[in-house]
């Protein structure tokens, strides 16, 4: 497949190129775009960084990420057509007068430029005005940041002004990675190309909707920033509010930017704010302690290399958010995410209602209501549970639980999982900004989240103690079971 001739011909700024982000994710996905043939054969990409290297170092800094990173094997022409697109540019992000350096390099051709932010927030302005000031911004340019964009309203605000005052907002494309994966967009066709699931996805029909995010993981070397941010903030406020907006919002007019961010804005608008009056009953955060994860001793939070006493964050965090509109009111969203947990495992769980009346009871004196399940990661698919009739002659019917199972490496066995970042770089290439965040969907979902946090603030408790390697603090099962409900696990 190839439609790099959709597109003009683009200069690809990687701010940050010699990070971990840029060598994880960003140059791989890129690599697999020109695998595909994707990207304008006019198209060249610019590292931009502070450590002094020359253009050969920086290439075989690519290729040895690239074999260390990208799962398939290498296919040596393409990584000579790819290498051959490299420049590099010495910049001191801070140094407004340095970014003449910049215009130098991109002073060839008349492409559009993509300036991609894989720096911290905090220098996003700095490069605004360095750009800005070496005359590097025009209408057609695009800019992508990365998040976390602030840790609260009043910062993310901040962040936003900065990068508003030389980027309009149809420029500016905000990143959340869950919005590329392949069974997060599946989500918008499961919904909307199905009337099984779109004529019975209200309060009429379901009874309520698990969301869990487990990692096994836990800080990674990373104490210094993740304990600035906890688990609410890295990863509630983003990522599980998208997949909740996606899963709950009204159907668009149709798939553009503009129609889809207006219904999601809608949802994350119409949540029941969740503060100190109602905070113990509606939330629970937690922090791991000393554990083992499969079958190995693990260091609790506060024990982790570079860890500082007596630290209140969270690397866990349960929430029953609610939807205050006609469709969903009476529905409970149940979100839960959490670091050192069993097993990487992201999945939505959408339990509908139990049939109103049994004449099955012989056989099966209590029916299961039916149980919608899709995964994230790591086994990527949809999985519907149901009752069904067992074969064979009986005095009785006799009936049982079954799974219809859409596993997407079964079933798609000559396709390969396309990583998220592949398809949202390549969007940023077609200029389609219906799978990134608006700033009114970001500032949205501070005001509720800041709203947490500061309930969280101001009662003074400990965060609550759960073992690495179990599914979370004991308050956080009181949490659904109060409901009568519990996690699907």
């Amino acid at each position: 497949m190839n439609n790099s001739n959709n597109q003009t011909a683009s200069e690809i700024v990687i701010f940050g190129a010699l990070g971990d982000l840029s060598r994880r994710k960003l140059l791989p996905a890129l690599y697999q775009l020109e695998v595909c043939g994707l990207i304008n054969e006019a198209s060249r990409i610019v590292g931009v960084a502070k450590p002094e290297h020359d253009i050969e170092a920086f290439k075989t800094t690519v290729i040895d990420n690239l074999h260390k990173f990208v799962k398939e094997k290498i296919d040596d022409k393409v990584l000579t057509r790819f290498i051959n697109r490299l420049v590099y540019q010495v910049l001191d992000f801070k140094d407004s007068n340095s970014f003449t350096k910049l215009a130098d390099t991109l002073a060839a051709g008349n492409s559009t430029r993509i300036y991609y932010f894989s720096t911290s927030p905090v220098i996003y302005g700095d490069i605004c005005k360095g750009l800005n000031h070496a005359n590097l911004i025009q209408p057609k340019d695009r800019v992508v940041m990365e998040k976390p964009i602030g840790h609260s309203l009043a910062s993310s605000i901040a962040i936003n002004n900065q990068v508003s005052d030389y980027f309009n907002e149809n420029q500016t494309y905000r990143i959340d990675h869950y919005l590329g994966k392949e069974t997060v967009l599946n989500l918008l066709v499961l919904r909307f190309a199905n009337s099984l699931f779109s004529n019975n996805w209200d309060r009429n029909s379901i009874d309520h909707v698990q969301i869990t995010v487990a990692e096994s993981v836990g800080i990674e070397g990373r104490w210094g920033f993740y304990d600035d941010a906890g688990q609410m903030r890295d990863m509630v406020q983003n990522h599980l509010l998208q997949i909740l907006s996606l899963l709950a919002m009204e159907p668009p007019a149709d798939l553009s930017a503009e129609s889809v961010r207006i219904e999601k804005l809608k949802v994350v608008k119409a949540l029941k704010t969740i503060d100190k009056d109602n905070i113990k009953e509606k939330a629970v955060r937690g922090q791991y302690s000393d554990g083992f994860l499969e079958g190995s001793a693990v260091p609790g939070y506060l024990n982790e290399e570079g860890a500082k006493e007596n630290s209140y964050t969270e690397t866990f965090v349960a929430i029953k958010a609610e939807i205050d509109n006609w469709r969903w009111t009476g529905v409970p969203f149940y979100l839960r995410t959490g670091k050192r947990m069993p097993k990487k495992h992201s999945e939505i769980v959408v339990h509908f209602k139990k049939p109103p009346h049994n004449i099955f009871k012989d056989s099966y004196s209590d029916l299961p209501a039916n149980k919608l399940t899709i995964r994230l990661q790591p086994d990527e698919g949809v999985e519907l549970q149901m009752m069904n009739k067992i074969p064979g002659i009986a005095s009785q019917m006799r009936i049982q639980e079954n799974k219809l199972d859409l596993s997407f490496s079964d079933t798609y066995q000559d396709q390969r999982v396309v990583d998220a970042y592949e398809r949202l770089m390549l969007e940023i290439l077609n200029g389609n900004q219906s799978l990134f965040v608006s700033r009114d969907e970001v500032e949205a979902a501070w005001i509720w989240a800041d709203s947490i946090i500061d309930a969280w603030k101001a009662s003074g408790e400990a965060p609550k103690p759960y073992a690495a390697g179990s599914w979370g603090p004991v308050s956080s099962i009181s949490l659904i079971a109060r409901d009568n409900r519990q996690w699907v696990e």
